[in-house]
């Protein structure tokens, strides 16, 4: 007697147990995928994602497979986790290179890569700009422009480009930041060259004519007359409004007037700054 009461609470643990697990596993794949889709609708990124990865698990060759991994790269993304979104658009495009919304899966990738770069900048790194690590940027421009050489007419190509151009700005502004940071150390050459990469390599950018003016100066302090000239002569002809031109005559911003800091401090951008109360 004492036996059969030990068995019966034993087989209603199991029962309740297993209950969940069976329904799950009779699941059919079409009825996962409505159930994944269903959540997403509704922002319920966590169940999206755990029927979205059991769909792909279970039937790894089936109708809505492919989708499915589609579906999971933008579950990710909607949640927040960038790294998870960033791997599986990564594993689709490698995967499968001809599928017919393979752009859908560079533009994720680009776009993820995007919001991770302004994540890092905006949250983690100083107000400085010249502090800031472009990488992420860089990266998040480089995959735009690929989803645009490789897919001209896809559906993504217009805000591609408009987040494209913005990133230009960033990625301009950045350079310029870094060149103040090189006069204001009297990094006089380095300063210019940053400068001549932002003419160069970001026109038609807002900071071209800062660029074009840091130039002037630093050429002045190098003494090298013809440079300067040259770079005063675009600058007024371009950008005859700029604020350190009064009435035709180029008016310094005495960037080079701080202290120059520490040879660490110039090789490290500033990230390692010796106390001024040191013993």
């Amino acid at each position: 007697m004492t036996r059969r009461w030990l068995i019966l609470p034993i087989a209603l643990l199991l029962a309740a147990c297993s209950g969940p697990q069976s329904k799950m596993s009779e699941q059919s794949e079409q009825e996962l995928y409505t159930e994944a889709r269903d959540a997403l609708d509704r922002d319920s990124n966590n169940i999206a994602i755990e029927k979205l990865k059991n769909l792909e698990s279970r039937y790894p060759f089936g109708q809505y497979a492919e989708q499915a991994q589609l579906e999971l790269i933008y579950a990710y993304f909607n949640s927040g986790n960038y790294e998870e979104a960033l791997t599986s658009a990564e594993r689709f495009i490698r995967l499968h290179p001809l599928h017919p919304q393979v752009d859908y899966a560079y533009y994720l990738r680009a776009l993820v890569t995007y919001e991770m770069g302004f994540s890092v900048i905006e949250r983690r790194l100083s107000d400085d700009v010249a502090k800031r690590d472009p990488l992420p940027l860089r990266n998040s421009f480089r995959y735009f422009s690929e989803l645009m050489m490789r897919f001209p007419d896809s559906q993504y190509v217009a805000d591609a480009r408009a987040r494209m151009v913005f990133l230009r700005e960033r990625l301009a502004s950045h350079e310029l930041g870094v060149a103040r940071y090189y006069m204001k150390r009297h990094a006089f050459v380095a300063a210019a060259n940053r400068a001549n990469q932002i003419v160069t390599q970001y026109p038609r950018t807002k900071a071209v004519a800062d660029a074009l003016a840091l130039m002037v100066e630093a050429y002045h302090e190098l003494k090298l007359q013809d440079e300067e000239a040259t770079s005063l002569a675009l600058l007024k002809k371009n950008f005859p409004n700029h604020q350190q031109l009064k009435d035709g005559e180029f008016e310094s911003s005495r960037l080079a007037d701080t202290d120059r800091g520490t040879l660490l401090e110039v090789l490290s951008f500033g990230l390692y700054e010796e106390s001024d109360d040191q013993d």
